[in-house]
């Protein structure tokens, strides 16, 4: 485009109406619709779950992995327990959402728990100075021992509370499956 005005040649630029947005908003306002259950064993309800629904879920999530992250980081310290607990409340934010997505793609949720590991580890300050005047093996010999125990450190509360909101997600749907496929009570003659 010669013109310089940043506009794509060939495209034109329409402004909705009003009417077409009072239909978007009303598209976008309906509840969400959910992938059918993938157990044949396990009968679905019918209903889904409201927006309203799926948000306090998803800050349900948030808080518990918030708050499992932030627990798990006390032995570590103060200043510790609430970075892991800030980056748990993101996590679960985030692992929520990837739930609904792809439920059972676990690549997806371990590389989610990596992503937000490698995150929470920018913000921490240097566990030790680098000596310059060894070389470049040596060096490394004597620094990576305690990087390597600060990375630990950092991250266990978020790997801790990742597996924690694993379990409560798995151990609940083991739990509703064997109480639907229980039997019932034998009738008494």
């Amino acid at each position: 485009d010669q013109r310089g005005g940043g506009e794509c040649v060939g495209a034109a630029a329409t402004v909705p109406d009003s009417s077409t947005l009072k239909q978007a908003l009303a598209r976008h306002d309906r509840p969400a619709k959910t992938r059918p259950h993938r157990d044949p064993s396990v009968s679905q309800v019918a209903s889904s779950p409201s927006r309203h629904q799926l948000r306090l879920r998803s800050i349900a999530w948030a808080l518990g992995a918030g708050l499992a992250a932030l627990a798990l980081g006390l032995p570590f310290g103060i200043e510790s327990s609430l970075r892991a607990g800030g980056c748990g409340f993101f996590y679960g934010l985030l692992a929520f959402h990837l739930q609904r997505v792809d439920p059972d793609d676990s690549h997806l949720q371990a590389g989610l728990v990596g992503a937000v590991c490698g995150i929470h580890s920018l913000g921490l300050p240097s566990f030790a100075s680098w000596p310059s005047q060894l070389s470049l093996t040596a060096a490394m010999v004597k620094v990576a021992p305690t990087v390597m125990m600060g990375m630990v450190r950092a991250w266990l509360p978020l790997v801790g509370a990742a597996l924690l909101l694993h379990l409560l997600r798995h151990g609940s749907r083991l739990l509703t499956q064997r109480v639907l496929s229980a039997p019932g009570p034998t009738p008494m003659p």
